[in-house]
């Protein structure tokens, strides 16, 4: 209508920690359009609890129609960006008049709600009628998951393999170690400096031979390792030259793709300098979404929000439902104190809280 003023499109690819809270803190000042594969968001750190607590998901795994009351959710996935906007898998062209990339790494293919509640049935199930099992990987999701099942389930025989010279190698040693004497106090096995060849395992293996030519024996496993960055998408698209050698997404201070006036991106598939972590992913979420509202508004670019990436490395890992190590800048703390904080609800309730749902 003539005298109405159009509400400017803010096109968000990706529903993970990062697109979710933006949605949801722009949802009510622009036509906010989410573009997923899933119709779900799901808190990452959480998946682990509710493998062998399934209930747990109920909380942790949240339909994007739950919080996102006046944007436009597109259940596609994104496959290239061009003059005249996002491209989706069935040819839709979605026009945008800021594009925010939070595709991050990718987790699943599971596209609906009630689909990847029965998947962690189907894990708890796996997992109980096991007498051992084999986790390969040694990083966060791989200790968290060897505490939660050494936890919850102290009879089972648990093996965690890691091709690394120790765990948690992202942050300080000091923090591994602490893992490391944790996991082995529930009487978890861990191979250190050896791999297992993923893909030449399968469901049905039983015995795995690792690098070292040592047999692990296993009634099931659980792969957690690395995943690549989700910007596959993007190398045959118009911002495939602001992509690095690892694939991440080249941003400035104000999270701009190569400095391009509309186009953000933020989360795990940036560049910036820090550990890609879901509270990082948050804070980037934050800082757009005030820049967003502030160009909504008319302001010059001139004042959207920095970023300042943090120099230190920061970082909480759970040790089952009790206990966790926590690294903060210099100083590294483990046991029941920092569990106390992370463990018991995995701050599940806080993100609920960021979203608008009830805790």
């Amino acid at each position: 209508m003539e005298g109405v003023e159009r509400k400017r499109t803010v096109v968000i690819v990706g529903g993970g920690i990062a697109g979710a809270l933006l949605a949801k803190s722009i949802d009510h000042m622009a036509h906010a359009v989410l573009i997923d594969p899933k119709e779900y968001f799901e808190i990452p750190w959480a998946n682990l609890r509710s493998r062998v607590e399934p209930s747990f998901a109920e909380r942790s795994v949240i339909g994007h129609r739950e919080y996102l009351k006046n944007g436009r959710l597109i259940i596609s996935t994104a496959v290239g960006v061009t003059d005249k906007g996002v491209v989706t898998a069935e040819g839709r062209v979605v026009g945008f008049d800021y594009l925010v990339i939070a595709t991050g790494h990718p987790y699943n293919s599971i596209r609906g709600r009630r689909d990847r509640l029965e998947k962690f049935q189907e894990d708890n199930q796996k997992i109980k009628c096991s007498d051992s099992i084999m986790i390969v990987g040694g990083g966060a999701t791989g200790v968290e998951l060897a505490g939660e099942i050494a936890m919850d389930f102290p009879e089972k025989k648990v093996t965690l393999v890691h091709n690394g010279p120790r765990l948690l190698q992202f942050i300080g040693q000091k923090a591994g170690g602490r893992a490391l004497e944790w996991l082995k106090s529930k009487n978890v096995r861990v191979l250190l400096e050896q791999s297992i060849d993923a893909a030449s395992v399968s469901e049905s293996d039983r015995e795995f031979l690792t690098s070292a030519g040592e047999t692990v024996t296993a009634d099931c496993y659980f792969l957690c390792v690395g995943k690549p960055v989700g910007s596959g998408w993007l190398r045959e698209s118009a911002l495939k030259e602001y992509l690095d050698r690892k694939g991440r997404l080249m941003v400035d201070e104000n999270f701009r793709v190569g400095g391009l006036h509309n186009i953000f991106a933020i989360g795990d598939i940036t560049d910036v300098p820090e550990l890609k972590q879901g509270m990082v992913a948050r804070r980037h979420a934050l800082v757009v979404a005030k820049s967003l509202k502030l160009l909504l508004k008319g302001e010059a670019d001139c004042k959207l929000c920095r970023y300042r990436p943090s120099l230190q490395a920061q970082a909480w890992v759970s040790l089952g439902r009790k206990d966790a190590v926590v690294q903060y800048s210099f100083l590294t703390v483990s046991g029941f104190v920092p569990g106390m904080f992370r463990s018991r609800d995995l701050f599940v309730g806080k993100m609920r809280k960021s979203l608008g749902l009830e805790c």
